[in-house]
């Protein structure tokens, strides 16, 4: 396992960073870790940056834990149901998908969640965490035929490195990853969690820009 996580963090500190202009603290109950925020998905990046100064995730909760899988936080998909079904007369606003070939679902990706529209649009506070699981080229190949995409040289060599969840790839829209404290996330996402991947025992967080 820590030959695994040292390999994570190294791909992801070079890979580009540098160019990005962006870096948020996430600042939880089993530590702290840092995000990078894409600028080649400035509409979900800009979105979070004023979710944070106006609130929206200060004692947040990471409410979808699936070890293997993915860490989700901020609204969760039953409470906005609710939200949306009690005030019809406001919609159901999303923010459209934005799809790079240089942002996929690599472990330590970071994306926004959604319901199952078929425009892909993203739900406005609601975040995940790639944890992922190995991945094999033969299972690329299978999802470029599925998907009718295909995988850039980066995304993967990557992927059969450090894992991810590729089949996520152009339906979620992945806009940052983490470059600092990865273990943290992979500590988390073997948390204990009930039926509804609840995690058994609260976890908060909240988000500041990293000046």
């Amino acid at each position: 396992m820590k030959k695994i996580i040292t390999i994570c963090l190294f791909l992801l500190v070079f890979t580009g960073l540098s160019a990005q202009t962006h870096r948020v603290l996430f600042k939880t109950s089993y530590g702290d870790f840092k995000v990078l925020l894409y600028d080649y998905t400035p509409k979900h990046r800009d979105l979070f940056l004023t979710a944070i100064k106006t609130g929206a995730y200060r004692d947040a909760l990471f409410n979808r834990i699936i070890e293997n899988f993915v860490i989700q936080g901020g609204e969760h998909d039953v409470d906005i149901a609710k939200r949306e079904a009690k005030q019809p007369e406001l919609g159901k606003p999303r923010l459209a998908g934005e799809f790079d070939q240089r942002a996929f679902h690599k472990v330590g990706a970071f994306g926004a969640g959604r319901d199952d529209n078929p425009e892909k649009a993203s739900f406005l506070n609601q975040i995940y965490f790639v944890v992922g699981k190995p991945v094999t080229a033969e299972y690329l190949d299978e999802l470029e035929q599925k998907k009718g995409i295909t995988y850039s040289k980066e995304a993967r060599e990557t992927y059969l490195k450090i894992g991810g969840q590729p089949r996520l790839d152009n339906d979620y829209t992945v806009f940052g990853e983490v470059y600092e404290g990865l273990a943290v996330l992979l500590e988390m996402s073997r948390t204990e969690t009930d039926k509804a991947d609840y995690p058994v025992k609260e976890i908060s967080f909240t988000v500041e820009e990293i000046k």
